[in-house]
């Protein structure tokens, strides 16, 4: 399952189709706003749309200035504070107030932008799309900005002109041995936004039975972790005890980007299993980059709660909280 929503690419292929299309994005908010910042609408120039900038508060205002927008080619901000009521109406507790940027695509958003844009979140480039509001300024760039795409944050910068549009690819998780604890942690971590993907060469174990719905590779795990890749966005889980099964995926991993490994096992089991890099050529800096123990010392008992444990390490490692 692909967690990017799909507002830029729609969006893109609405306009190349001759409909027209323009970008709506929250850029701020203040109270219980309905969306988050970054939260995309797209709408078409006959109307049609995609996504939502407040759960249906205000939608309709926001395609209007969409529509004399793609009609006069320039981009504009908007200001709406979403009553408690009008919040209530739509299933929200409360509201706030948001800004919305909406921009026509192919006048105030280059159309070969957007498809820059397209290009790289289907890559799985991470790209921060930057525009200064006043003067219309755009660009993309994969540098700098490094606590927003830690973060998945977007918002202004100090000057308070500077939006920044942080596009993330999707979190993925791969899970080596489709064990007890692979039972519980594969819905908790979709639950928390990942693509998970299981891998046993062990069919008994992963199997559709034990697993329904979920992406299983009855492979090696080298050969698996090569055809999947791995990059900054990646966690990998290895849950095997087998160090058959286990120490190709992690070879694999320390060459890698992932920004977390985490390997089940006792104290003593990840002691031979330092012993088996070190003789495999990694550096103590390298090995140490694996968490083992896996998982948060919260006292973890039994697969649910260890599986708790994992993500909640994995979370503290993504959003740069670990020690």
């Amino acid at each position: 399952m692909d967690r990017f929503d799909t507002i830029p690419e729609t969006a893109l292929t609405w306009f190349r189709d001759g409909v027209g299309a323009a970008l709506a994005t929250v850029v701020q908010t203040w109270g219980s706003a309905p969306r988050r910042v970054g939260a995309q609408l797209a709408v078409g120039g006959d109307g049609r749309i995609e996504g939502s900038v407040s759960g249906g508060c205000v939608e309709g205002a926001v395609i209007v200035e969409a529509m004399e927008a793609m009609a006069d080619g320039k981009h504009r901000m908007l200001e709406f504070g979403v009553s408690d009521e009008d919040a209530f109406a739509v299933g929200l507790a409360c509201g706030g107030t948001i800004r919305v940027l909406v921009e026509p695509v192919g006048s105030a958003l280059p159309a070969a932008m957007l498809g820059d844009l397209v290009a790289a979140r289907a890559e799985r480039r991470a790209v921060a799309y930057v525009v200064d509001t006043e003067t219309g300024a755009r660009s993309l760039t994969s540098e700098g900005h490094g606590d927003r795409f830690r973060m998945d944050r977007s918002g202004f910068e100090e000057d308070g002109t500077t939006f920044v549009a942080i596009h993330n690819p999707p979190l993925r998780l791969i899970v080596v041995g489709a064990v007890h604890i692979a039972q519980a942690l594969v819905p908790m971590a979709r639950i928390a936004g990942y693509d998970p993907v299981l891998i046993d060469p062990r069919e008994t174990f992963g199997s559709d039975s034990r697993f329904p719905g979920e992406t299983i590779l009855n492979d090696w795990p080298d050969e698996a972790v090569a055809q999947l890749g791995l990059d900054a966005r990646t966690a990998l889980v290895l849950l095997t005890h087998d160090p058959k099964i286990d120490d190709p995926a992690i070879e694999a991993a320390l060459r890698s980007r992932a920004f977390y490994i985490g390997a089940l096992g006792s104290t003593r089991t990840h002691a031979k299993r330092v012993e088996r890099l070190t003789g495999a050529g990694f550096s103590e800096a390298e090995i140490g980059l694996i968490h083992a123990p896996i998982g948060l010392d919260i006292g973890a008992a039994g697969p649910a709660e260890i599986a708790v444990s994992i993500l909640a390490e994995m979370t503290a490692v993504l959003r740069g909280r670990a020690k």
